[in-house]
């Protein structure tokens, strides 16, 4: 049974990305393959996509649902950080457009297995990317006291922080941290009821922050951010679509501070209530466009 996949701004992004034929077109989150799919339709009939996708499971989903595009479509098992080395490799020197899907898929959130969610008891991993190295219990068992406090305030926003790493040190000096739910327990325990948020679970943006810093998203993020906009041909748009204030603030910055970029989107494009309604992880989605400049070297 394949898995429930609804993409996130469908409309939204074939309108602002402007898929044509001829064009050439990069997928930078394939994911199960939703976005990638209504631009090689809207592309027809000769369009390209170079879609990446480093996480193995999605990737061999992907590759089931686009089969029926044939050449048109190429795919790359790799994070979209090695963007620029990985089209060199195909032989591509320019795109008309590139997309950045940054959310979760819902293969990952879902399926589970791999400690992306809340969900039962599942393995503390956390890595899009399985040939990586470290783990997030391999992070949470290792990493200083001060370093796990800071991984939680930066990249969680956490503000129990310094309370939550007190508490993993301590509890790792009995045991090893291995699950899911023995993290959910420590940082349960850890945060005082008064300060448990109301609208999003007490683990939430632990979870977000040990993601982050184990898939190293954010450094990826920036270069990606640099280097697709030197690989847009002259009008090619640059759609990047962030899920926390982290991400958005990347791009936000990205794309006001590189000179060959021209911002199209004033504010974020947002979901309408009714694509809430339909899905609700779409809510905190925010979509951002620039253009590459005409005659910018």
């Amino acid at each position: 049974m394949q898995p429930d996949h609804v993409p996130v701004l469908l409309a939204e992004v074939i309108e602002w990305l402007q898929p044509r034929p001829r064009g050439i077109y990069i997928d930078g989150n394939l994911g199960l393959g939703g976005h990638a799919g209504a631009i090689l339709e809207a592309s027809q009939p000769d369009g390209i996509l170079v879609g990446f996708e480093w996480d193995a499971e999605a990737l061999r989903e992907a590759k089931k649902r686009l089969a029926h595009f044939g050449e048109r479509v190429h795919f790359v098992h790799r994070n979209f950080a090695s963007l620029k080395e990985s089209l060199a490799g195909l032989g591509i020197q320019e795109v008309d457009g590139l997309l950045l899907d940054l959310g979760l898929s819902s293969l990952q959130l879902d399926a589970g297995g791999r400690g992306f969610s809340f969900k039962g008891s599942q393995p503390l991993d956390m890595r899009m990317d399985a040939r990586e190295p470290e783990t997030a219990a391999d992070l949470l068992n290792t990493a200083a006291e001060e370093e796990l406090a800071d991984i939680f305030y930066y990249y969680g926003e956490e503000r129990q922080a310094r309370r939550i790493a007190a508490a993993v040190v301590e509890t790792r000096q009995r045991e090893p941290l291995a699950t899911t739910d023995q993290l959910v327990g420590i940082i349960e325990r850890a945060v005082p009821r008064r300060y448990h948020p109301a609208k999003i679970h007490v683990g939430t943006k632990v979870f977000q922050a040990l993601r982050i810093a184990v898939n190293h998203e954010l450094e990826n993020l920036s270069r990606v951010l640099e280097d697709g906009a030197g690989l847009l041909r002259a009008g090619g748009r640059f759609c990047a679509i962030s899920f926390h204030s982290l991400e958005d603030r990347l791009v936000k910055r990205a794309f006001a501070e590189n000179e060959i970029l021209q911002v199209l989107t004033r504010k974020p494009i947002t979901p309408g209530a009714e694509e809430c309604r339909r899905n609700s992880r779409a809510r905190s989605a925010k979509m951002r466009v620039a253009a590459r400049r005409e005659g910018r070297a």
